[in-house]
């Protein structure tokens, strides 16, 4: 699985309620909710985000809620990939479960800037940066987190899996 398109950059500690602010969540819709994605923070990133493109971010991206909406509405704005130094725990497992696909990788996230082209191929961690030529590893899932990632999520995952039997 792979992915390419223009960087999103964002610093440290970027929370649940700036990538979704709270007062938003009064709808399930997980499309209106995307319509509101990273406003507080960059206001033009709906507009200007195409499909496939990716996040880059610092320490400890998606700290505060346990709500799933945050990478679901990251996932719902088709963002190909969100790279950080470090993501919260529960938004990890969050992320995981919706089936957005994501990446550790300090190196990356420290040099990657905003604007450039990269690609990203999950099966073995490469990240390509197209504008610098500059290749970054980060480490890849294993194939079972993969196959619920490929899957679109844990529940389909587990769907796809009942229909294997």
């Amino acid at each position: 699985m792979k992915t390419q398109g223009k960087v999103f950059k964002y610093p440290d500690n970027v929370d649940t309620d700036v990538i979704i602010p709270a007062r938003y969540l009064n709808t399930p819709d997980a499309k209106e909710l995307a319509l509101h994605c990273m406003e507080d923070i960059d206001a033009d990133f709906v507009k200007k985000v195409q499909e496939g493109d990716v996040m880059v971010a610092g320490w400890n991206f998606g700290c505060g809620s346990s709500r799933e909406h945050a990478p679901l509405v990251i996932k719902t704005c088709k963002v190909g990939c969100v790279i950080a130094k470090s993501f919260a725990r529960i938004f990890y497992r969050n992320a995981i479960n919706i089936g957005l696909p994501i990446l550790e990788c300090e190196e990356a996230a420290e040099e990657i800037m905003a604007g450039d082209e990269i690609k990203v191929d999950f099966d073995t961690g490469i990240i390509y940066n197209i504008t610098t030529e500059k290749t970054y590893k980060a480490q890849p899932f294993p194939p079972f987190i993969q196959n619920i990632i490929k899957s679109g999520g844990l529940l389909k995952s587990l769907k796809e899996g009942e229909n294997d039997a």
